[in-house]
């Protein structure tokens, strides 16, 4: 008898997601930050990009029967205990993902609406973002947008709703289906980066972090993938939201500069460290 049959799985999580060349953010972000918690990371490719720590140069979306074909043959095979989504590239995708989802409906799914690159390349339009506020926000158990992003979910695209308070755009996102939205502060004009979480009562938790200098290709791809980690080990989304901030600001604090454009998390601190002989 093989005594690995004996053994038990890591916790299972899905990430459909772009593909990112040089690691920063995408899938490879994805794939690192849940392995780094502990869980077994599944993937599916939603588009192609050649892009570098500057920006996105170009973007090839994958057909939606392929992604359709690379998550049904996975669930197939293996049970997923958190699904969690990021770039998707096109309607037809956002689509097809909605009627997976629709088929698992006890399986958390943690979205990250990545609308912009860290650089402010457009990769979602209005009608990807009517598609996601139909299909998707429904089916969400956590939402993770930064400022910019929650106000263009929210619908808005003149002055005024640019400047929407953000509890406001947690109140509408909550309408359209989510169950919770953890509104991150990186945009904001704070002394200090302040994260907040809401459900339908209203605020939930808030959580203060040290801004850090510099900017970051992948922060909150590490921080929705370290949420879908934590619920994927059965913390509350209270507890999971806490240990994905801490662990993401762990990541930044470690980041490293190895191109010409932004910082890149280190996913893999504690490692380096416990190399090094330091303490976390």
């Amino acid at each position: 008898m093989d005594f690995r049959s004996t053994q038990l799985s890591p916790p299972i999580v899905l990430t459909f997601a772009a593909s990112d060349p040089s690691g920063g953010a995408g899938i490879q972000a994805d794939l690192m930050t849940i392995s780094s918690m502990g869980c077994h990371a599944l993937s599916v490719v939603t588009a192609l990009t050649v892009q570098d720590t500057l920006g996105i140069d170009s973007l090839l979306v994958i057909d939606a029967d392929w992604v359709d074909d690379q998550a049904r043959t996975l669930l197939e095979d293996m049970p997923v205990d958190v699904f969690k989504i990021g770039l998707l590239g096109s309607v037809e995708n956002i689509a097809v993902i909605a009627s997976i989802l629709a088929d698992y409906p006890d399986v958390p799914l943690v979205f990250d609406p990545v609308l912009a690159s860290g650089r402010g390349d457009e990769l979602a339009d209005s009608e990807m973002i009517s598609a996601l506020q139909e299909l998707l926000l429904p089916q969400t158990t956590i939402l993770t947008p930064n400022s910019l992003e929650a106000r263009r979910l929210c619908g808005g695209t003149d002055d005024d709703d640019n400047d929407l308070p953000l509890d406001e755009c947690a109140r509408r996102l909550i309408a359209y289906g989510c169950e919770y939205v953890l509104l991150t502060g990186t945009h904001e004009n704070t002394p200090q980066v302040v994260n907040d979480l809401y459900a339908s009562e209203g605020l939930v938790r808030s959580d203060n972090w040290q801004r850090l200098p510099g900017s970051y290709h992948g922060s909150g791809c590490t921080l929705a993938s370290a949420l879908a980690a934590g619920l994927a080990h059965r913390l509350s989304v209270s507890e999971a939201v806490r240990e994905a901030q801490e662990y993401t600001w762990k990541t930044l604090a470690a980041g490293f500069r190895p191109g010409m454009g932004q910082f890149i998390p280190d996913r893999f601190f504690w490692a380096r460290r416990s190399e090094e002989g330091g303490d976390d």
